[in-house]
Formats: structure tokens, sequence, C-alpha cells
């Protein structure tokens, strides 16, 4: 894949995203009360008899499955990015049900006593891929080439970079069961929680950092996130917090995000 030609695509998919952004804002003016259902299970459009080590499974999860306009249509683009991979939506109470059945107990205690959705996420999404592999994506993740174009057949694991930084960012990741990596960064996790490490916020407690901390001495496959998904492109924090205002992670107090 070029990357001029992601780079490209990437900046036609955020104006194609920000065209459709800026409708759905007379939408849902005249249709306040109106939402759309992601679904919980979408099954491959395409039978791919390509082997691929990365798990052919989409993993989301967000506060309600019952969404505005532009976090729908983003969904539905992804889906067309990735016609051969099948896609779950996890819900809140399904997602500590995963973590419980996966996980060690040690691990289940330290994600119930996280008092942030965000911050629940980000230990429920490494469970997830180390037990099952496959992708995640946050919510307003976008896909800016298919899927099958991004994950070679012989990656273990995929990691995006931000450019400002050089940091791991995990709002999108990839890997075949099992990875040690990951098993490493629950562990790093639990013991955050377990230390009650809150000063620093979500970024630090259980996100980003922790995975960027773990990868920093190992060599890992890995592209700059705007050759593979970019975040903000059909929806923004109105739209994907509208029936929750300042419910995103950043609006959390850092003294708040343990029970």
């Amino acid at each position: 894949m070029s990357k001029l030609l992601a780079l490209i695509s990437g900046r036609l998919i955020r104006l194609l995203g920000n065209f459709f952004k800026l409708l759905s804002y007379p939408f849902h003016w005249l249709f306040p009360d109106k939402r759309f259902k992601i679904p919980s299970v979408s099954k491959a459009k395409i039978v791919s008899k390509s082997p691929c080590k990365v798990t052919k499974i989409i993993w989301q999860t967000n506060y309600s499955a019952r969404c505005t306009l532009p976090v729908y249509l983003n969904y539905l683009f992804n889906r067309l990015m990735s016609l051969d991979f099948e896609y779950r939506y996890v819900s809140t109470e399904e997602r500590e049900m995963f973590v419980k059945q996966h996980a060690p107990a040690r691990v289940y205690d330290a994600y119930m006593r996280l008092n942030d959705g965000a911050a629940q996420a980000d230990l429920w999404r490494l469970v997830t891929l180390n037990a099952c592999g496959g992708i995640y994506m946050d919510i307003d993740a976008t896909l800016v080439w298919p899927l099958k174009r991004l994950i070679q057949q012989d990656y273990d694991a995929l990691y995006l970079t931000l450019d400002k930084n050089g940091h791991y960012t995990n709002f999108f990741l990839a890997t075949a069961p099992n990875n040690p990596i990951y098993l490493d960064t629950i562990n790093k996790i639990v013991d955050n929680i377990e230390q009650e490490k809150v000063s620093q916020g979500v970024y630090h407690l259980t996100g980003p950092m922790v995975l960027t901390d773990t990868i920093s001495d190992q060599e890992v496959e890995s592209k700059s996130r705007k050759y593979v998904a970019i975040q903000g492109t059909f929806t923004n924090e109105y739209f994907q917090y509208i029936d929750k205002p300042r419910g995103k992670w950043t609006h959390k107090k850092p003294e708040d995000l343990l029970k």
C-alpha cells in the first residue's frame, strides 16, 4: 500500500466526514430524539480464504449502542472498509462479564474498581484481544484504507504511533491471541489501579502511556496512525456524548477514577 495513497484517502475521507458531520447538526435539531442502533454482531460480508494471524473480528464498545447519525455513519463506513471481518459491539454489562470469564480474579477485581467507562474499556480491550485476538477501534475511529490491505498476513500485531511524540496509541489495536505485550500491559494497568496511580488521569492509569511504556524497549510492527485510522472524522464529542453530556474521559477528575 502506498503511503501517499493512504494520505490522500485519509484527507478525502475527512472531507466526506466533515460534510456529513455538518449536515448532522440540522438533522438532530429537527429530530432531537432520533437514534440509530449499532448491531451487536455483523457477520463478514465476504468470505476470505487468505490466512491471517490477526483474528478477523472487529471489537467496539461505547456507553450505548443507540447513537447519533454521524456515529452510525462512521460505523457504516468502517464496515465498508472491512467486509471480510466480523464485527462485534460489546455493551458495558457484557464488558464486565467478559473480563470476569476470561481474566484472572486479580484483573477482574482491578477492573471493578474503575469508575470511568473509558478506563474500563482500556482494560477490557486488552483482555479481549489477548484472549480472542482481532482488531479494536474506538467508536470515533475511521479506517483510511481497507483492513485487508492494512493487516498483512504475517503480522502478529500492529501498533499505531502518534506523529507529535512517537507514543503508541490504543484507539486502534490489532493482534493475534496470546500477545505477551498485551499481557504485560494488563499487569501494569492492574498494578497502577492497586497502587492508585491516578494523579495523571486515565491516559497514564489505563491508557496509551501504559502501552507505550511496555513497548518502549521492544521492536514491534508499527505505523503512523495517519496511514491506518484517524479520529473525529464523522463525529465529535457533542455527537458521541449527546445523551451523556461531559461523559468523555477528559472531564473525569483524577480523584474520581477509582471506587
